[in-house]
C-alpha cells in the first residue's frame, strides 16, 4: 500500500511559485514525489526556482504568467497540461500587497483595482481553469488559495488587500461544496507574518519588528518552508475527506 503522503504520479501547479511561500510549497511537493509547475512574472526568478526544484529529480516547469490576465491564465494552464499531462493540485498563491499605506479615505480606484486584479481575479481565473480540467479529466483534485490573517483581523489602510483575502476564503468554501461530487476539495491557507520579498520592508524595519515579534509566541518570522507540510497534506490521499477548511499558519500570532 502506498504511503498516504506519497505524491508520485501527481502534478502540482503553484502560482507565485518562484519565491517565498509558493517556492516553499513547491519544493516540498516535489520532494514528496510530485511533478511541479510554477508560474511567476519574473523570468529570472522563475529560472532560479526551476533550478532549485529540479534538484529534487522531479519534472519541473517554470512559466511566465500574469494571473491578472485572463487570456494568459488560459494559455499558460493549457501549456502546463500539455507538458506535464495533468494538474492534480492547484495552489493559487500569486499575490500583491497594498502600496503607500494611505488611509482608506484617500485610496484611489486604481490602487483598489490593482490589488483585486491579481489577488482575487487572478485566483478566480486560475481556479476556474483548474476546476474545468479536473472535472473533465475525472479523478478529483484539490484547489488551495493563499489568503491571509488580514482576511479575519482588522487591517487598517489595507482594506483592498483584506477584501481579496476574505474573498479567497469565501470562494474556496463555495468551491468545496460545488465540486465535492467530483472529488475536488478546496481550502484556504492564512499566513501570519512571513519573511518574504513582499514583507521585506516591514520585517526589516526595527520599529515594526519590535512591535510585532513579541506578539509571536514562537518568536520568529515564518518562512516559505513552513508551508511545505500543509501543501503536501492537502494534495495527498491523507486529506481525501477533508475540504472547505482554513488553515492559520502564524506561529501563534493570532492567539496572543
Amino acid at each position: 500500500m502506498a504511503h498516504p503522503f506519497d505524491l508520485a504520479g501527481k502534478v502540482a501547479l503553484v502560482t507565485g511559485g518562484n519565491s517565498g511561500i509558493g517556492l516553499g510549497m513547491a519544493r516540498m511537493l516535489a520532494e514528496a514525489g510530485a511533478d511541479v509547475a510554477i508560474w511567476g512574472t519574473n523570468p529570472a526568478k522563475n529560472e532560479a526556482a526551476r533550478a532549485t526544484l529540479a534538484a529534487t529529480g522531479r519534472r519541473v516547469l517554470a512559466l511566465t504568467c500574469d494571473v491578472g490576465e485572463e487570456a494568459a491564465v488560459e494559455t499558460t494552464f493549457a501549456r502546463t497540461v500539455a507538458e506535464l499531462g495533468r494538474v492534480d493540485g492547484c495552489f493559487a498563491n500569486a499575490g500583491v500587497s497594498g502600496r503607500g499605506q494611505r488611509s482608506f479615505l484617500d485610496m484611489s480606484t486604481e490602487e483598489w483595482n490593482r490589488v483585486l486584479r491579481v489577488n482575487l481575479h487572478g485566483a478566480f481565473y486560475t481556479f476556474r481553469a483548474a476546476a474545468r480540467h479536473m472535472v473533465e479529466r475525472g479523478g478529483g483534485g484539490v484547489l488551495v488559495g493563499t489568503a491571509s490573517l488580514a482576511a479575519v483581523e482588522g487591517s487598517p489602510r489595507s482594506e483592498h488587500y483584506a477584501a481579496t483575502k476574505g474573498g479567497m476564503i469565501s470562494m474556496v468554501r463555495a468551491l468545496a461544496v460545488e465540486f465535492a461530487r467530483h472529488r475536488i476539495r478546496a481550502h484556504a491557507i492564512l499566513p501570519g507574518w512571513i519573511e518574504t520579498d513582499m514583507t521585506a520592508n516591514a520585517v526589516g524595519n526595527p520599529k515594526f519588528a519590535g512591535n510585532v515579534m513579541p506578539r509571536i509566541p514562537m518568536r520568529r518570522w515564518g518562512t516559505g518552508a513552513d508551508f511545505g507540510g500543509i501543501a503536501v497534506y492537502l494534495m495527498s490521499e491523507a486529506s481525501a475527506y477533508h475540504t472547505g477548511d482554513s488553515f492559520v499558519i502564524d506561529g501563534g500570532y493570532s492567539l496572543f
